[in-house]
Protein backbone atom coordinates (compact mmCIF):
# COMPACT_ATOMS: atom_id res chain seq x y z
CA UNK A 1 0.00 0.00 0.00
CA UNK A 2 1.28 3.44 -0.82
CA UNK A 3 -0.13 6.91 -0.61
CA UNK A 4 -0.46 9.14 -3.70
CA UNK A 5 -2.06 12.50 -4.38
CA UNK A 6 -5.19 10.62 -5.55
CA UNK A 7 -5.48 8.35 -2.48
CA UNK A 8 -4.05 4.99 -1.46
CA UNK A 9 -2.89 2.39 -3.98
CA UNK A 10 -3.48 -1.16 -2.83
CA UNK A 11 -2.08 -4.23 -4.61
CA UNK A 12 -3.95 -7.47 -4.08
CA UNK A 13 -4.81 -10.81 -5.59
CA UNK A 14 -8.46 -11.72 -6.08
CA UNK A 15 -9.61 -15.33 -5.75
CA UNK A 16 -13.05 -15.67 -7.41
CA UNK A 17 -15.52 -18.56 -7.00
CA UNK A 18 -14.73 -18.80 -3.28
CA UNK A 19 -17.13 -20.28 -0.73
CA UNK A 20 -17.27 -16.95 1.14
CA UNK A 21 -15.99 -13.38 0.85
CA UNK A 22 -12.95 -12.69 3.02
CA UNK A 23 -9.68 -10.78 3.22
CA UNK A 24 -6.50 -12.78 3.84
CA UNK A 25 -3.29 -11.00 4.82
CA UNK A 26 -0.02 -12.93 4.77
CA UNK A 27 3.67 -12.54 3.96
CA UNK A 28 2.69 -13.10 0.31
CA UNK A 29 0.48 -9.99 0.35
CA UNK A 30 -3.22 -9.31 0.40
CA UNK A 31 -5.66 -11.81 -1.06
CA UNK A 32 -9.39 -11.27 -1.28
CA UNK A 33 -11.72 -14.23 -1.75
CA UNK A 34 -14.91 -13.40 -3.61
CA UNK A 35 -17.89 -15.68 -4.22
CA UNK A 36 -18.63 -14.14 -7.63
CA UNK A 37 -17.44 -15.68 -10.88
CA UNK A 38 -14.89 -13.83 -13.03
CA UNK A 39 -17.40 -13.30 -15.86
CA UNK A 40 -18.49 -9.96 -17.35
CA UNK A 41 -16.84 -7.96 -14.55
CA UNK A 42 -18.94 -9.62 -11.83
CA UNK A 43 -15.91 -10.43 -9.66
CA UNK A 44 -14.63 -6.83 -9.86
CA UNK A 45 -18.07 -5.49 -8.93
CA UNK A 46 -18.33 -7.94 -6.02
CA UNK A 47 -14.80 -7.02 -4.90
CA UNK A 48 -15.67 -3.32 -4.77
CA UNK A 49 -18.96 -4.00 -2.93
CA UNK A 50 -17.25 -6.28 -0.40
CA UNK A 51 -14.35 -3.90 0.28
CA UNK A 52 -16.75 -0.98 0.55
CA UNK A 53 -18.62 -2.74 3.36
CA UNK A 54 -15.50 -4.10 5.07
CA UNK A 55 -13.58 -0.81 4.95
CA UNK A 56 -16.61 1.40 5.55
CA UNK A 57 -16.02 3.64 2.54
CA UNK A 58 -18.34 4.40 -0.41
CA UNK A 59 -18.15 2.15 -3.48
CA UNK A 60 -17.39 5.26 -5.52
CA UNK A 61 -14.17 5.67 -3.50
CA UNK A 62 -12.78 2.37 -4.81
CA UNK A 63 -11.47 2.04 -8.36
CA UNK A 64 -9.65 -0.81 -10.12
CA UNK A 65 -6.77 1.02 -11.83
CA UNK A 66 -4.80 -2.01 -13.01
CA UNK A 67 -5.67 -5.64 -13.69
CA UNK A 68 -9.37 -5.42 -14.50
CA UNK A 69 -9.18 -8.78 -16.29
CA UNK A 70 -6.47 -10.38 -14.14
CA UNK A 71 -6.30 -11.84 -10.64
CA UNK A 72 -3.51 -9.41 -9.69
CA UNK A 73 -5.09 -5.98 -9.22
CA UNK A 74 -4.19 -2.48 -8.13
CA UNK A 75 -6.99 -0.55 -6.47
CA UNK A 76 -7.17 3.16 -5.78
CA UNK A 77 -8.87 3.97 -2.49
CA UNK A 78 -9.87 7.63 -2.78
CA UNK A 79 -9.44 8.60 0.84
CA UNK A 80 -7.52 11.47 2.33
CA UNK A 81 -8.52 11.52 6.02
CA UNK A 82 -5.45 10.76 8.16
CA UNK A 83 -7.44 8.59 10.59
CA UNK A 84 -8.78 6.47 7.71
CA UNK A 85 -5.30 6.17 6.18
CA UNK A 86 -3.90 4.98 9.53
CA UNK A 87 -6.80 2.50 9.80
CA UNK A 88 -5.97 1.05 6.36
CA UNK A 89 -2.25 0.87 7.12
CA UNK A 90 -2.99 -0.97 10.36
CA UNK A 91 -5.51 -3.30 8.68
CA UNK A 92 -3.34 -4.24 5.71
CA UNK A 93 0.06 -4.66 7.36
CA UNK A 94 1.13 -7.48 9.64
Amino acid sequence: MRQTKDGLLLNLKILPNASKNEIIISEDGIKVKITAQPVDGKANKALIEFLSKELKIPKTSIEVVKGTTHKEKTLLLKIFDEKKIKFFNDKFTN
